[in-house]
């Protein structure tokens, strides 16, 4: 089969305005939760799309570590490259899909550093290995295999019978939203799109066309 010919209709639910939540932090958890309920694999991954100081644009797979009315949080290494393009062009866009649900949630705004009291919160929770390997692994830089062995059995060494703290390069960001858009999947490639944008201390929502 062609890839142009690969395709399938989406027919599972509606989304209309009357549907949604006056505030899209508490309609993102309402799916959230029927995801978690319906058991999607992986219901907590997004695509995180950032952009270096040129605009040159990159993409990748984070895990969401928590939300609330201020926005949406994922956990990294400062100095990697995502990091770096945050330093230099503070602003990201998400993407939640729940193939399972025929759903999708874009979500775009500016990111700051969570402070450091609840980075170390969460790495604190963190497993064992969680935590030394951030500390072995200088993420997105080249290396060799035996290199980033040699770094994990030198931090196990280092901190075996100690607590294991937080690396200063290592912590977290916020998305704070401006805009999210939920998306539903509908027959004929006529999806639901609900879409909010931030205004002043106010969401205004309106549908758009598919």
């Amino acid at each position: 089969m062609k890839i142009a010919d690969l395709r399938r209709e989406y027919a599972l639910k509606e989304l209309s305005e009357a549907d949604v939540d006056r505030d899209p932090i508490k309609q993102f958890g309402t799916w959230f939760n029927e995801a978690m309920d319906c058991e999607i694999k992986d219901a907590n991954a997004m695509s995180l799309a950032t952009a270096d100081k040129n605009g040159r644009p990159s993409c990748r797979i984070v895990l969401i570590k928590g939300f609330d009315v201020n926005g949406f949080v994922f956990f990294t290494n400062y100095q990697s490259h995502k990091g770096n393009d945050l330093d230099e062009n503070p602003f990201a866009a998400l993407t939640f899909y729940w193939q399972g649900l025929e759903r999708q949630i874009r979500i775009e705004g500016a990111v700051e550093k969570i402070s450091a009291v609840d980075s170390d919160d969460y790495f604190n929770s963190r497993p064992e290995g969680s935590k030394v390997g951030a500390w072995a692994s200088p993420q997105s830089q080249p290396i060799s295999n035996m290199e980033l062995l040699d770094n994990e059995r030198d931090f196990q060494q280092k901190y075996r019978g100690h607590e294991i703290p937080r690396p200063p390069y290592w912590g977290g960001y916020i998305v704070k939203p401006e805009m999210m858009e939920f998306w539903q999947g509908r027959p004929n490639r006529m999806h639901d799109r609900i879409v909010y944008k931030k205004t002043g201390p106010n969401w205004k929502i309106e549908r758009l066309a598919p």
